[in-house]
């Protein structure tokens, strides 16, 4: 599976996964460096889902209906 078809979900538990490997401390140093890139890599991954994520959510504002309007990004007053 390419990085860019990975689920936030699968990110995190390879970068747990990873992270876990890495407090072990029975990785050679090219192990070690290999793994800590890997898990830099999937760190933005994550970081960036959740930025769009918020991004989404911020663009939601409550309606009278007892829902939520989508409002355009432009519109939305904690956007500068």
């Amino acid at each position: 599976m390419s990085d860019e078809n990975l689920t936030f979900e699968d990110a995190l538990d390879e970068l747990e996964s990873i992270v876990s490997r890495l407090e072990s401390g029975d990785l050679t140093l090219e192990e070690t460096l290999q793994l800590f890139e890997r898990g830099q890599a999937l760190a933005a991954r994550c970081e960036e889902t959740l930025r769009q994520a918020q991004l989404r959510l911020e663009a939601l504002q409550p309606s009278s209906s007892g829902g939520y309007d989508r409002l355009p990004m432009d519109d939305n007053p904690g956007e500068e």
